[in-house]
């Protein structure tokens, strides 16, 4: 299977400076990553929003090493919670965030996150909106999980992902569904070892109906992060069966693949949130795109072909 090969690239130096180097990198890159600045994804977010889709916007960049660095991630949101609410963006686009940007791995790391990360937050509800926590390796969630507890005593609204192929998964869902929190569901896209996920597909994807069975009938608001149309046909119809409005949950999908598909699901009244990320530092966030779907990957080698 390429997909773990492709995850242990994207811890590698050697293969960061490889693929970062390639000419044809770039315009592939552009296909998941609009912009690197947020001057150049403001008039992406306004135009996927004029179209009757919701974005959730994510700075990438996990490699911090000093505190320095997460001050600045964190700045980086907050400069672009000023710019959606010059826009009056607020009632259509969210944040994701993850918390290795705001020094969670540093020493004191599980503090120093919940001190950069709160600003973030209290700044998106002034405007209006929100941030979701995003889920990473498996290590790191228990901080995630109680950094978002602690974030939701002032802002309930605050939202987490969790990860279908993670064996603890299920007790998670459980106990967040009972909450009424935001609850982002995805495949996941690290490298983890036998003894915490499923490693097969199939087992993951069935998995991913069990934990989506549970948040539909929580009391939680589920948001169905996948471009499986199988996956999404069942998720509507689970919906269905817990009696949920099309306003009680919503499907969001990465910029750049199955873009007409997003616009299908909007047009039929659903809510559709495009997961749209920005930045600079885009290695590990396109390496996992690759590994989450061969044609990703496929993609990829083809323009690296085509150029050559």
């Amino acid at each position: 299977m390429l997909g773990p090969v492709i995850l242990a690239a994207s811890r590698s130096d050697k293969m960061r400076r490889l693929v970062s180097a390639a000419p044809v990198t770039k315009p592939v890159v552009n296909r998941f990553i609009p912009g690197e600045t947020v001057d150049e994804v403001i008039p992406i977010v306004a135009d996927l929003t004029s179209r009757g889709l919701e974005v959730t916007l994510d700075v990438v960049g996990e490699d911090i090493t000093n505190r320095e660095q997460a001050a600045a991630a964190r700045d980086a949101y907050l400069e672009l919670v000023g710019r959606l609410e010059d826009l009056e963006l607020g009632a259509t686009a969210e944040m994701s965030v993850k918390l290795s940007m705001f020094g969670q791995s540093l020493e004191g790391g599980h503090e120093l996150a919940l001190a950069n990360v709160r600003p973030v937050v209290e700044a998106a509800a002034a405007i209006g909106t929100t941030v979701t926590l995003d889920a990473e390796d498996h290590t790191t969630l228990d901080s995630m999980f109680a950094i978002h507890e602690e974030l939701r005593k002032d802002f309930p609204q605050t939202g987490c992902v969790i990860q279908a192929y993670l064996f603890r998964t299920e007790a998670d869902a459980r106990r967040l569904a009972a909450s009424g929190s935001r609850v982002r569901i995805v495949k996941g896209a690290y490298k983890e070892p036998a003894s915490v996920a499923y490693l097969d597909k199939a087992e993951i994807d069935k998995a991913y109906v069990r934990i989506l069975k549970i948040l539909m009938e929580g009391q939680g608001y589920p948001m169905i992060g996948s471009h499986d149309p199988r996956l999404i046909s069942i998720a509507q119809e689970l919906a269905r069966r817990a009696g949920r409005k099309m306003d009680e949950y919503e499907f969001q999908m990465l910029y750049g693949i199955r873009s007409d598909e997003h616009l299908r699901l909007a047009a039929e009244g659903h809510r559709m949130r495009v997961y749209t990320a920005y930045g600079t530092d885009w290695y590990g966030y396109f390496m996992r795109r690759l590994a989450e779907k061969p044609a990703n990957l496929l993609f990829f080698v083809r323009s690296m072909i085509t150029k050559n």
